[in-house]
């Protein structure tokens, strides 16, 4: 397989985790008061939204990229 056409599998896949997931989400842990060895942490969950013309754009453009892979053989 061309490395064009292993770009284009990438974004197809990657494109419709975004589609599927909607957002990706993490866990920030930060340290509010330090003490010594004691010390007051805080857990505070992040997201981010993914947007869906994101999703769909790198689709259609990894399924360009796997086409022009395949016509240059």
């Amino acid at each position: 397989m061309r490395p064009i056409a292993l770009v284009g599998v990438l974004l197809i896949v990657g494109g419709i985790a975004a589609l599927v997931l909607g957002e990706i989400r993490w866990t920030k842990r930060e340290t509010l008061v330090q003490i010594g060895d004691a010390k007051i942490e805080a857990e505070s969950q992040d997201r981010m939204p993914l947007p869906r013309i994101a999703g769909i754009a790198a689709v259609v453009a990894g399924v360009a990229l796997v086409a022009v892979g395949y016509r240059r053989r």
